[in-house]
């Protein structure tokens, strides 16, 4: 409905340890909300990023936000950190949907391999 993209399975690892989601593309933070955010590109691209499903009813318990909507994020650059293992002990999902908002599907091609360990800034999904 919004676009495709991909799902990411964050690691959960221990309760004492977050994750940091950052920015999937350089360009402008154009909404942010402690468990979703958007960045769009120069030339008009925009990337969803959703931190588990479900987390809007945790009403931002749990994350932390490191940027303000209008920053210039450059790939990679920290957004929100969060829980996945708390995300998960609380009886939600910490899958985080990538969508390329907008695009069609023939628009985008994969950049990793689905069932893949990435790291943070790594490529998952290219325009065409």
């Amino acid at each position: 409905m919004v676009g495709p993209g991909w799902a990411v399975l964050p690691d959960h690892g221990r309760a004492d340890r977050g994750s940091v989601a950052v920015a999937p593309v350089a360009g402008t933070l154009v909404t942010l909300h402690p468990h979703a955010f958007v960045v769009l590109t120069a030339s008009g691209r925009g990337v969803l990023v959703h931190l588990g499903i479900d987390t809007v009813q945790l009403r931002g318990a749990g994350f932390t936000v490191h940027a303000a909507v209008g920053t210039v994020l450059a790939v990679g650059d920290p957004v929100v950190s969060w829980s996945p293992h708390d995300v998960v002990a609380g009886g939600r999902s910490a899958v985080v949907p990538v969508v390329a908002l907008d695009a069609q599907r023939s628009a985008l091609r994969a950049a990793a391999v689905a069932g893949t360990r990435l790291d943070a800034g790594q490529p998952l999904f290219a325009w065409s």
